[in-house]
């Protein structure tokens, strides 16, 4: 008998400690029905004791993103999804197996970041907004004064200049960011490769001045479904940082290419190269490999991280590969939904 009690103790106690988390704990058997929640299973995915013990939980949850997540197999986790329970929050979701083909579901509650991380988004494009126009103002104002007029401070004005115009192009690139951070799908036009390409070979070469060997590969004539603007955004950032990052003398080649999975656009160059522990953090804000080198090449420092959004609301995604010395690759994958046949005349265009 003291042993039974010392066993019951334990248990009321595991229980009583599953009960205080605050992340939502679900035991599920071997056919994905309910043995066991505890308190914040109650709130955050709204389940009753007494009443759902025993239920599938797929069919409890029937109509919530969190239901199809677990139909599909549940394999990765799920982040920043609806609360069942209590609209308005969010949650992160993960799946842990135990036992005997037992699995225990995990709910954290992640409304708290999720505010946080809107009011750092509002922040920074209300400020970015509000320095928009009193930078036009002094870049105009330098823009009149003529270095001619008063020679000794020639060199001070360039800088200001250069400088005042790198501010600008942040200011630009922090609201473009903010905007797609916002954004959670594009209006679908189809885009005309061959003449976005083009038109991205231009812009290098009038970057570069002269400076790189810059050639266009062209291995498919099919276009792409999706917004224009943002494509062509992120498509010449990955030229320009190519062009900005390449000695003089080196050679910058474009690729579009037909894959198994769809479609490659790749950008290919002979600079410094990246050393493998800085390309997880490549697509992050502000993120530099080497501060001094972008100050000199004028870069913002957001650039693939306007590429990494665009790429994610076209359901695409990013690679690296690059060799310090050699140079780098960054190329954007794209889904076969995404292709679109060429044109050949009048009706919709159809997926390639």
């Amino acid at each position: 008998m003291t042993r039974a009690r010392r066993l019951a103790i334990t248990l009321r106690d595991l229980r009583d400690a599953a009960d205080s988390l605050p992340d939502a704990v679900v035991l599920l058997d071997e056919a994905w029905r309910v043995r066991w929640f505890n308190q914040a299973a109650e709130t955050l995915l709204g389940l009753r004791r007494g009443h759902d013990r025993g239920v599938v939980l797929s069919d409890r949850l029937h109509g919530s993103e969190l239901a199809a997540w677990l139909r599909s197999g549940a394999r990765v986790p799920l982040h920043d999804i609806p609360a069942p329970g209590r609209p308005g929050d969010h949650l992160d979701v993960s799946i842990q197996p135990f036992g005997r083909r037992q699995r225990m579901l995990l709910a954290r509650d992640i409304s708290p970041l999720t505010r946080l991380e809107q009011i750092r988004r509002d922040f920074v494009a209300n400020v970015s907004h509000e320095l928009r126009t009193p930078l036009t103002v002094i870049h105009g104002y330098l823009e009149l004064l003529d270095p001619e007029d008063v020679p000794t401070l020639a060199p001070v004005l360039a800088e200001m200049r250069a400088q005042s115009k790198r501010m600008g192009q942040i200011v630009e690139d922090l609201l473009t960011l903010s905007r797609l951070e916002t954004q959670e799908q594009v209006i679908d036009e189809r885009v005309p490769m061959a003449a976005m390409l083009a038109t991205v070979r231009k812009e290098a070469e009038a970057l570069s001045q002269g400076r790189h060997r810059i050639a266009l590969e062209t291995e498919t004539d099919c276009d792409l479904l999706g917004s224009p603007r943002d494509l062509h955004s992120a498509l010449s950032n990955l030229v320009s940082n190519a062009v900005r990052y390449t000695p003089s003398g080196g050679s910058i080649i474009i690729r579009w290419q037909r894959t198994p999975e769809g479609a490659m656009y790749s950008v290919s160059d002979t600079g410094y190269g990246i050393p493998a522990g800085h390309l997880s953090r490549l697509t992050e804000r502000f993120y530099r490999v080497s501060s001094s080198r972008s100050r000199e090449t004028g870069g913002t420092g957001l650039g693939l991280s306007i590429v990494k959004h665009v790429l994610n609301l076209h359901q695409a995604r990013l690679s690296v590969e690059s060799t310090p010395g050699k140079g780098s690759t960054f190329a954007c994958h794209f889904g076969a939904e995404r292709l679109l046949v060429p044109e050949s005349g009048a009706g919709d265009p159809t997926p390639g």
